[in-house]
């Protein structure tokens, strides 16, 4: 019974030069499956060239390490207590990329022993429900900040609400002697849809008022002023 269960953890079959071959070549083809998506799914200062190269580096590697243990228990065991060592300090800027980097392990593992067909049906869903979200992902909010005069504050909201109608939210308001600010919150795509219907960047109609002093257009993220 010894030798049988030594036999088992020690032995390990030789993979062909054929497999590794299509192992790696289904996995690169996916990997740039994967860096397409990640690509079409950010926009403007969101994406990362580097980080989209990674994603496919990670699945080749991944492939590279199944292949290794998969024919042999007790070296997987060793893998999965070195692997767990490891720790990464690099911060992901957007949760989005987390799942990014889980669907590229997937397809490594999945690659490196040879379920191919698996991998590229769960591919081709994950592109499909990306494909479908991406909209709501990429109209991102953004906060329009208008400061000037205590005498402006009429005049801004009346313009503000001219440009948008009821497609804005006011997010906060601060009045005092000296200075009045305003905070609205609006989807990026209202904000470009009303400046091309009124012929008008909603920042140079605002400046055009007296006692303006200021107006800030800046991307409102996900974790913070909801």
């Amino acid at each position: 019974m010894k030798d049988f269960i030594l036999q088992n953890l020690t032995s390990a079959e030789t993979i062909s030069l054929a497999t590794i071959i299509l192992n790696n070549f289904v996995a690169m083809a996916i990997a740039f499956f994967i860096m397409f998506t990640y690509k079409i799914s950010y926009s403007g200062t969101a994406y990362s060239r580097k980080f989209n190269v990674s994603i496919g580096t990670i699945t080749i590697i991944t492939t590279m390490i199944m292949s290794v243990i998969s024919n042999n228990i007790a070296l997987s065991l060793g893998m999965v207590g070195a692997l767990s060592i490891i720790r990464f300090r690099t911060a992901v800027k957007d949760v989005r990329d987390a799942s990014f980097i889980f669907w590229a392990i997937a397809v490594g593992i999945g690659a490196g022993v040879s379920q191919y067909f698996l991998i590229g049906v769960g591919s081709l869903f994950l592109f499909l429900f990306l494909l479908i979200t991406r909209q709501a992902v990429l109209d991102q909010k953004q906060l329009l900040i208008v400061q000037g005069l205590p005498s402006t504050q009429n005049q801004i909201e009346a313009i503000i609400n001219d440009h948008f109608g009821n497609n804005i939210h006011q997010k906060m308001k601060n009045v005092d002697v000296n200075s009045c600010e305003i905070i609205y919150s609006v989807k990026e795509g209202v904000i470009t849809k009303a400046n091309e219907k009124h012929l008008i960047d909603i920042s140079q109609r605002l400046m055009k008022i007296d006692g303006i002093q200021r107006v800030n257009l800046i991307e409102q993220m996900d974790d913070i002023l909801r």
